[in-house]
């Protein structure tokens, strides 16, 4: 043996550098709550929607690993102007020259609606105000953006500033959109200044640097201003944003005069919540993007928060009637995919695998189409907070199968997918099947596979078919005279019962020898979108069997006991007589092959 073969194998700990400690000493409790005792936005409720401005082609294309070109972002803003976005934040046309053409492409081609306000992003500086000015040059109606940072870790560590100096750099900037928008009469602008990272600004300062810029555009005067506040950083719990906002607003000059709007990142996972707090606790206006692309962690997603308001009865004013293409277009665009769990637009935020969950979609849906008077067409169905259909999902992928599932889920597919209405015991007995097909599978199982199962369990007979039958009354008695096969053989079956069932299964009996009983009888009309499965169109209601229709009318769910043994079976057709006993042949033919088996 060689020693390669008996040298000891170092350790795996051993081989592996240590791991820094996860030492959470290192970080401090968030410092700029400011002082509110008796806020009020705690008691407040939303009740309509705020003004909306999307930032997607800004914000949202600056966190791109690939930024888009002007043909995508030019597809991106007509779909925003189609969800209905007034307010469109298209760049930052002094960054980058395809940010410029952008913006220009836009005014000279007029693909600009009169009711659609174009905005920019610039720095306060001046030969970026300048060129910014100029890319908006002939626009009807046009929003100019200038931010600086004023909170305490970039006044001290990356600008190296005091407070006053910073608010200077405030000030020039505000003087500057002032003196560049004279020299644009012909297009109405409106001002916009956002205290960058706000969110980690104290609050008093905020407003002290705000009421600085508003005396220099003197918004009580006519100048339309906007002063946006954002959550550069999300860095406290939601209510904590929400006080800093109040505060603002309670303390701000000429607040009565100017429009707030909040800008939240999503660092802590709550950009939508913070956004909603914050709009309770005074602002007007949101900033954000379709589905939250941003940097970091993203932006607050504009689709969400609307999609909230929505499903409390407050129409959002944007349409996402249209979800699917919207997404389409938003993830080709931004080349970013969409997590199937993505809030109302992932692919299974609408699916229930859990059979509880299941069976309680079911019932209320079931329940629903019964009382739709009771109901008032009000939704109000367990674990879906809106109607799919409202966004263009349909109810087919709402339910879907997995060893997790139970027996509501599995009916629900049958049901809704194929018409078969199965009654609780049939469902009790079918979900046994499924789950011990999925356990097999490990995996989920499709809406075809649930329904092939359930017709090789139920609906075929294998070598047992009904091949002619008559049933007559004579004196309160109904007597059965037909031909089945069985196993290649035709037998002659005659019964007597006080029905067709009853008389057919009196027959078997006799011609069999063995005892048989029904335990469980349902029937039902199948929907005629559904009327073509698995229908060989055998018999008719007067029991004649001299139709061939290929339509499948009705559906009878029998159950049986066969020797003390209990087997389920199912027939269709489009004679409820002949479904019926269609559906006791195929029980019976269970329990002749599990004894053979």
């Amino acid at each position: 043996m060689s020693d390669q073969a008996t040298r000891p194998v170092a350790s795996a700990a051993k081989s592996l550098p240590k791991k820094a400690a996860f030492d959470f000493r290192k970080y401090r409790p968030f410092a700029f709550a400011p002082l509110l005792p008796d806020r009020t936005w705690p008691s407040k409720t939303l009740e309509k929607s705020p003004i909306w401005a999307s930032v997607d082609l800004r914000d949202g294309n600056q966190a791109l690993i690939d930024p888009m070109t002007i043909e995508q972002k030019m597809r991106f803003f007509e779909t925003l102007v189609e969800v209905g976005f007034k307010e469109i934040e298209i760049g930052f046309p002094s960054a980058a020259q395809v940010e410029f053409d952008f913006a220009r492409k836009l005014i000279e081609e007029n693909h600009v609606p009169d009711d659609v306000t174009l905005q920019v992003l610039v720095q306060a500086r001046e030969h970026l105000i300048a060129r910014t000015f100029e890319s908006l040059k002939g626009a009807k109606r046009a929003i100019v953006h200038v931010y600086n940072s004023t909170c305490r870790i970039q006044r001290e560590k990356v600008y190296g500033k005091d407070k006053d100096e910073i608010k200077e750099i405030a000030i020039t900037g505000a003087k500057l959109l002032v003196e560049y928008a004279a020299k644009y009469p012909e297009t109405e602008w409106v001002f916009q200044y956002s205290p960058e990272s706000f969110s980690q600004t104290e609050t008093e300062y905020a407003v002290e640097v705000c009421d600085a810029v508003c005396d220099v555009w003197q918004p009580e005067n006519g100048q339309e201003v906007i002063l946006n506040l954002p959550a550069t950083v999300e860095a406290s719990t939601p209510n904590v944003f929400a006080d800093q906002v109040e505060y603002f607003c309670r303390n701000l000059a000429k607040r009565e005069h100017v429009t707030i709007s909040l800008h939240t990142h999503n660092d802590r996972g709550c950009a939508v919540a913070a956004a909603e707090l914050g709009v309770l606790a005074g602002a007007d206006r949101i900033e954000g993007t379709l589905l939250g692309n941003g940097e970091r962690t993203g932006n607050m997603d504009i689709m969400v928060m609307a999609m909230n308001l929505f499903s409390q009865g407050i129409d959002p004013e944007l349409d996402f009637s249209n979800m699917s293409e919207i997404v389409q277009v938003v993830s080709e665009c931004n080349n970013l995919p969409v997590h199937p769990r993505h809030p109302y637009i992932g692919e299974l935020v609408f699916t229930a695998f859990s059979g509880s969950h299941q069976d309680a979609i079911k019932k209320c849906l079931d329940y629903n189409e019964k009382h739709i008077e009771e109901t008032e067409n009000v939704w109000d169905v367990a674990y879906l907070p809106i109607d799919p259909a409202h966004i263009g999902r349909s109810y087919q992928d709402v339910v879907r199968i997995n060893s997790q599932s139970g027996k509501g889920g599995v009916a629900y597919i049958l049901q809704r997918n194929y018409g078969f209405n199965l009654p609780r015991w049939m469902q009790i007995d079918f979900s046994g099947v499924v789950q011990k097909q999925a356990e097999t599978a490990a995996r989920e199982l499709q809406n075809d596979e649930i329904l092939q199962t359930f017709e090789d369990t139920y609906l075929q007979q294998g070598s047992f078919e009904l091949l002619d039958y008559t049933v007559n009354n004579k004196g309160g008695k109904v007597y059965f005279n037909g031909q089945v096969q069985m196993n290649g053989d035709t037998i002659n079956i005659d019964g007597t019962g006080n029905g067709p069932l009853s008389s057919f299964i009196d027959g078997l009996a006799q011609h069999t020898g063995k005892s048989i009983h029904v335990i469980n009888y349902a029937e039902h009309a199948i929907n005629p979108q559904h009327s073509d499965v698995n229908s060989d169109g055998n018999g008719i209601d007067d029991g004649t069997n001299t139709d061939n229709k290929t339509n499948a009318n009705a559906a009878a769910y029998i159950q049986l006991n066969v020797d003390g043994e209990v087997y389920s079976g199912i027939g269709t057709c489009s004679s409820t007589v002949s479904a019926m006993l269609k559906g006791a042949l195929s029980a019976f033919a269970q329990a002749v092959n599990t004894a053979a088996a």
